[in-house]
């Protein structure tokens, strides 16, 4: 329940157009981004992603944790880097990264006081 209520209250930050990538298509450059600019699936789990990314990055961390939080995004780019243009290793990385951020938010929303 307390899942239902973490996404539901999301909303608008949790999901875009499914059209649309979270960066600018017209600068892609890199074989992974133009893939992801090219596939309305990858397109829609990167917008996904990228408002995950953005609810969950307005948490506040511990000390090392905010860190931790940017270094596990990078660790993510540079995996993606490493798929290239490969659709099928782009979304089993997609997917394994929106599960984690629903996770981490999930948790940081669990661990709040009650009102």
């Amino acid at each position: 329940m307390m899942a239902a209520l973490a996404f539901g209250s999301l909303g608008p930050l949790a999901m875009r157009p499914a059209d649309a990538a979270s960066f600018d298509c017209a600068r892609a450059s890199a074989p992974d981004e133009r893939a992801v600019c090219a596939d309305p699936t990858l397109s829609a789990m990167d917008s996904e992603m990228g408002g995950l990314w953005f609810a969950y990055s307005r948490f506040p961390m511990l000390m090392g944790g905010n860190g931790a939080r940017h270094e596990a995004a990078r660790d993510f780019l540079a995996a993606r880097g490493r798929c290239g243009a490969d659709a099928g290793c782009l979304t089993g990385l997609y997917q394994a990264r929106i599960a984690a951020l629903k996770q981490q938010i999930v948790a940081f929303i669990a661990a709040m006081p009650p009102p």
